[in-house]
């Protein structure tokens, strides 16, 4: 009976730490993606519509309007692609043992460029963010680095939250 309750104890943390990781690696891209577009003088939903582009073809990144079918479209997808990088971040934290500050940010980091290289180097054209049909490189890769800030501070906040 022990080992089935470390086991489910280690899943619910697992996904604990998941979710946490997640959402802020979600909120912390969202919140660039935003300050990106202010910067470079776009409307603020084009690079959510840019994200679109999965489904609506690349004509997405030049809409600016917001709206459910291509703003809304692209929220989803973006954070459900952080939720999954959070995800697989969340689940290494989980199973070590406690982490200081600076190494869990170091691990995001490095977490961060893989999901980089993956989103932008081996997946499909079609299957990428789609930022680029919206921003410039440096705020692309501006919002990359912020998804890493997110997962370390969002799994920063699982471990404090879950030693209280």
């Amino acid at each position: 009976m022990r080992n089935r309750q470390d086991s489910s104890s280690g899943a619910r943390r697992a996904v604990f730490y998941g979710m946490s990781c997640g959402i802020g690696a979600g909120l912390a891209v969202h919140a660039m993606l935003i300050l990106a577009a202010r910067a470079e003088g776009k409307p603020l939903a084009r690079p959510f519509n840019a994200t679109s582009h999965w489904f609506h073809g690349q004509g997405a990144g030049r809409l600016d309007a917001a709206d459910l079918r291509h703003t809304g479209v692209g929220l989803a997808t973006n954070q459900a692609a952080a939720m999954f990088w959070g995800s697989l971040f969340g689940l290494y934290l989980s199973s070590c043992p406690r982490h200081g500050n600076g190494r869990i940010m170091r691990d995001a980091a490095m977490m961060g460029a893989i999901a980089s290289v993956v989103d932008y180097g081996l997946m499909p054209k079609r299957l990428t963010p789609g930022w680029e049909l919206a921003l410039g490189k440096t705020s692309v890769g501006l919002s990359m680095v912020a998804m890493a800030v997110g997962l370390g501070l969002g799994g920063m906040a699982a471990r404090d939250m879950e030693a209280a």
